[in-house]
């Protein structure tokens, strides 16, 4: 199927999506994480970019990002390459990481600009992943809030108030409310139980885990493969019900 040519942004603002490929999870720790952070940092001066907002997920990432100078496609190709050849490198694995291709939309009025932050902000609470944007560690909400790292928060704060600390106020609460919305057609899958990936071994013809370990590799790795490449099902699940590591079940 052809690739068709992406969109361009008037404005220069895209909401960006970078996925594990196969959904599977893109950080192990924490040091990861921070890794990925200084990367999309060191490349702002290199493709002077700017990140209006951003998120760290298990197995995903948002970025509200400004292109400046250079096309933000080879902005992403720098941030997503050097990653991953890190990334590689401390786990002893070689191949993709990220989905080749990543989502994207074009950000262009000022409503939505806003709507995309709060639901780049509230995704680890929908995710269930924190009870308040503010608990959550890994996203550009907290350098609103206070010392910025890598987020250009003018653009932002500006559309509520010309008073930095009112502004900050109303974005905070805008931040926070309940709401619907919907961005990227994202939607989160979800997530299998640990009872069903159970059921889909025995469906492959694995009565218990013990059968399993005890496979032939090459069979094995095949219904490893198979139960992995079902929508909602995780690495760190597989590695949990299996025993295997999840650095193996990741190069299955």
């Amino acid at each position: 199927m052809p690739r068709y040519a992406r969109e361009k942004s008037e404005s220069g603002i895209y909401h960006i999506m970078i996925r594990g490929i196969n959904r599977q999870d893109i950080f192990e720790d924490d040091e990861d994480r921070r890794r990925l952070i200084e990367t999309i940092k060191k490349y702002k001066t290199v493709s002077k970019y700017e990140v209006h907002g951003y998120c760290l997920m298990s197995n995903h990432v948002h970025i509200l990002i400004k292109e400046i100078e250079e096309p933000i496609s080879m902005a992403i190709k720098r941030i997503c390459g050097s990653y991953v050849y890190w990334y590689n490198m401390k786990y002893n694995r070689c191949g993709h990481l990220f989905q080749e291709r990543y989502k994207s939309e074009i950000v262009e009025d000022g409503g939505y600009y806003l709507t995309v932050l709060r639901y780049i902000h509230q995704n680890p609470v929908k995710a269930g992943l924190s009870t308040h944007v503010k608990e959550y560690e890994w996203s550009s909400y907290r350098e609103y809030m206070g010392k910025t790292e890598i987020t250009d928060i003018d653009s932002a704060l500006e559309l509520f108030s010309d008073d930095r600390r009112k502004a900050v106020e109303l974005f905070d609460k805008f931040m926070n409310e309940e709401n619907d919305d919907k961005c990227l057609e994202h939607s989160k899958k979800s997530a299998k139980t640990d009872k069903e990936v159970r059921r889909y071994f025995v469906a492959a013809g694995v009565n218990n885990i013990s059968d399993l370990q005890h496979q032939e590799k090459c069979k094995r790795d095949e219904i490893i493969k198979v139960v992995k490449s079902i929508d909602g099902v995780s690495i760190r699940q597989l590695s949990r019900i299996t025993g295997i590591p999840k650095s193996v079940i990741d190069r299955i």
